[in-house]
């Protein structure tokens, strides 16, 4: 039994380190596999996977790029101030749970059995949605790595009576039905958003956009949309969603930089901060990558759902009947106003701000800082949401709060 345990460890090892972690690849071959079922030529089917595969690293090299220019200059201000201060990012959550595995003498395969579990356990509920109702396959692989580790870090540290393989089971039992269920919950809202696209989302919002989806019309009214929003005349230009966010970003970011001090983000960024290079023209260089990852980010959107849509018709209909993919929040982001982005990613960040501002003020013994996949990810998601029930006013109040539940949380 334990030489058989072995070799479907090792065989899974291999699928999560090739494919369920490389989403690019994964999705490709969902797509593949897709549009076979659907009897297209082969050449389509390669042509698919092609598509998919280079709109979703499109989409990686975009989202990367945002979180390695910001995410430095935000962690900064922890440095810079000496604030001794937790960050607010899956990734560095995802690097401490690793070292808390260790720590507690335990083997980092227990992780991958968990997700091995999980993901068998969310295709079984898809395909007795007759019973369960639940229609959606979570796909999106690194989000399944950093949930299933956490999640298993958190048992094993509360309960040492769990660590076993009892123990990993009920852990994929778990993070497979919070796969499975909470990304159902998105069925409805990301289908009304997208015009029925075909897709749900799978990323760590699923409970949020449930939420803004639910409360957005309370809070003002979709007629006001970003997408019906009509400015003076001299402000019409930052209808243009590169205008606006470059814009916001120079004054934004800028404060910020200016805050940090030109010697101390020289140190910071010597690889994008020369000597020779001088201190206004480096602000408004790296607040203007903002913008241009954005627009590298909604290219990679349109090129792999336009085939992931497409495609998973045939998986719905042969394999797993009615059943959608649950894939990252950035697909969401085609789908409304591009200035609903920046305008979550703005009032994300003065929610957050205005929370940490509070622990200051009251002597809080655990002090917080910015996180930018949260501020950034999170609630530009929650604002596509908002800005389509609720209109600008619904995403400003929404991603507000959300800013200051992520501090306080």
């Amino acid at each position: 039994m334990d030489a058989f345990l072995t070799i479907i460890q090792s065989v899974f090892k291999v699928f999560q380190d090739n494919i369920l972690t490389k989403p690019e690849f994964f999705v490709g071959i969902l797509v593949f596999i897709g549009y076979l079922l659907l009897k297209k030529p082969l050449h389509d089917a390669i042509a698919g996977f092609l598509k998919a595969t280079v709109g979703y690293m499109i989409l990686n090299v975009a989202a990367g790029g945002l979180v390695t220019t910001f995410r430095p200059i935000l962690a900064g201000l922890n440095e810079r101030f000496s604030l001794n201060a937790a960050v607010i990012d899956p990734y560095y959550g995802l690097a401490a749970v690793n070292a808390g595995l260790k720590d507690l003498g335990l083997a980092i395969s227990f992780t991958t059995l968990a997700l091995l579990v999980g993901f068998f356990w969310n295709i079984l509920l898809v395909a007795l949605s007759k019973l369960t109702k639940i229609r959606t396959l979570f796909v999106t692989g690194h989000i399944m790595v950093q949930q299933a580790t956490t999640v298993t870090w958190l048992v094993f540290f509360a309960i040492p009576e769990l660590r076993n393989m009892g123990g990993v089971a009920l852990i994929g039992l778990l993070v497979g039905t919070y796969w499975a269920v909470f990304s159902n919950l998105t069925v409805e809202c990301t289908q009304e958003l997208t015009d029925n696209a075909g897709f749900a989302v799978g990323h760590q919002q699923m409970l949020g956009v449930w939420l803004t989806h639910k409360i957005s019309p309370k809070l003002g009214k979709k007629e006001n949309s970003l997408e019906n929003l009509k400015l003076p005349k001299a402000l019409q230009i930052f209808n243009d969603n590169v205008v606006a966010s470059s814009t916001m970003m120079v004054f934004f970011f800028g404060a910020i930089m200016l805050i940090l001090g030109e010697p101390f983000l020289r140190e910071l960024d010597k690889a994008n901060f020369p000597a020779t290079l001088a201190f206004p023209t480096y602000i408004i260089n790296r607040a203007l990558m903002f913008a241009v990852y954005v627009c590298i980010l909604q290219l990679g959107v349109r090129m792999f759902v336009a085939e992931l849509t497409e495609s998973f018709r045939g998986i719905s209909d042969k394999l797993l009947p009615g059943a959608l993919p649950a894939v990252d929040c950035a697909a969401t982001y085609g789908f409304s106003h591009p200035n609903a982005i920046t305008i979550g990613f703005l009032f994300g960040m003065i929610g957050q701000f205005v929370a940490i501002l509070g622990l200051l003020v009251f002597h809080s013994p655990i002090m917080i800082i910015t996180g930018f996949v949260p501020v950034f990810f999170d609630n530009a998601t929650f604002a596509v949401f908002a800005n389509k029930r609720g209109g600008v006013r619904a995403a400003m109040i929404v991603t507000f709060f959300s800013g200051i539940l992520q501090v306080l949380g």
